[in-house]
């Protein structure tokens, strides 16, 4: 008979042994091409490592077969979500190599553009952040709603949304229509009221307040010492811009701030974007109001043929630094073509701020990146 009153020996404690998980790829018409290996005890993070090369595009090889002005079509894909910026680093490379003058209307136009395109692809960030933090995309259709405008403003300049292929060597495709101006204008005097509401669906949020702030710290010197760029590298309190540290086109000629943040965490990679994009368009409303007439055009060769040498030419691009080397043997393609892309770069930190952390925080940390895979596998 058994005797109810004795208690069984407990248990031996269980060995518990790390779990690698994968995490992707998934099918490329997902653009989420990017596989992360990751050691886990329980949920939490103990090891990772980023696998990517599944997306391989031959950007740069493909560019050696190509006409200088080809080549913008190509530029266009490595990151879709600013694809004015990156026109513009690469047409700035081609200039400085076949010393192409540039009229002024024309670089007013692409400043704009750019800047335009800085405040797109923000929004897309923060939208996609807030849905990550399981906003159940309402923030996401938020930041989609004003970015469809910036793309309306687009389709007036070039005919084209997404892959815009507006800037040329010398200026830029074409001058913009009479009834670009008036649209721009009522974009301007309405936009800083959309991102007054964006920021109050996030800088208050408890819910992203407590999933972000303390999150993946990077400090300045780490990011500095991983050659980290854009919102992240400011976010760690580094005011480092290329369109102040070394201007191109007229942003000489602008004036506006650099935000940076306090702590280097996730909550600040976010608001830095919300802020930069303030700034922009203090830029794009200095840009509009100074723009002078004239060509918007130098009417370069059909086929460039620049004189045997070398260029870089690098822009401040929504994620960072993007650059464009190239080499030239006096014909009408690059001998050589090297690409600085951002999202690239900046994922030089990310095992160091995933090591640490809950799976449910991978997605969130990773996101605050904010890379493109298109530039990472170019």
């Amino acid at each position: 008979m058994t005797n109810l009153q004795q208690h069984p020996e407990p248990p031996a404690e269980l060995e518990a042994e790390p779990v690698v998980v994968n995490l992707g790829p998934q099918h490329p018409s997902t653009h989420g091409v990017f596989r992360l290996r990751v050691i886990m005890d329980g949920e939490t993070i103990q090891d990772v490592e980023p696998i990517f090369g599944y997306l391989h595009r031959g950007t740069e090889k493909l560019a050696e077969e190509r006409s200088y002005t080809q080549v913008v079509t190509l530029t266009d894909r490595l990151d879709y979500t600013a694809a004015m910026s990156n026109n513009l680093a690469y047409v700035l490379a081609v200039e400085k190599l076949a010393g192409i003058e540039v009229p002024e209307r024309g670089m007013y136009l692409r400043v704009i553009a750019a800047e335009l395109q800085r405040i797109a692809a923000h929004l897309i960030f923060v939208g996609f952040s807030l849905d990550e933090l399981g906003a159940f995309h309402t923030p996401l259709l938020y930041g989609f709603r004003e970015r469809e405008r910036i793309l309306d403003l687009f389709e007036m300049l070039c005919g084209a949304r997404i892959t815009v292929s507006y800037m040329r060597p010398g200026g830029v495709h074409q001058d913009a229509p009479v009834d670009f101006w008036p649209a721009l204008d009522r974009f301007l005097a309405d936009m800083p009221h959309y991102l007054d509401e964006l920021q109050g669906l996030i800088a208050e949020n408890e819910i992203v307040v407590a999933r972000t702030k303390g999150l993946a710290v990077l400090l300045a010197a780490k990011a500095i010492n991983c050659s980290m760029s854009g919102p992240v590298l400011r976010a760690s309190g580094v005011a480092w811009d290329l369109r102040k540290q070394d201007p191109y086109d007229v942003y000489g000629r602008m004036q506006f701030d650099i935000p940076v943040g306090a702590n280097g965490d996730t909550y600040d990679r976010l608001l830095v974007r919300l802020y930069e994009a303030r700034q922009s368009l203090r830029i794009v409303a200095q840009a509009r109001k100074e723009i002078p007439g004239g060509p918007v055009r130098t009417q370069a060769p059909f086929f460039i043929r620049p004189p045997v040498g070398e260029a870089y030419g690098h822009v401040e691009a929504p994620k960072g630094e993007l650059g464009f080397y190239l080499v030239s043997q006096g014909g009408i393609s690059p001998y050589r073509c090297k690409i600085r892309s951002p999202s690239f770069i900046n994922l030089t930190a990310l095992k160091e701020m995933l090591v640490g952390y809950k799976v449910a925080d991978l997605v969130v940390i990773f996101g605050s990146i904010d890379v493109n895979m298109g530039e990472v596998d170019r």
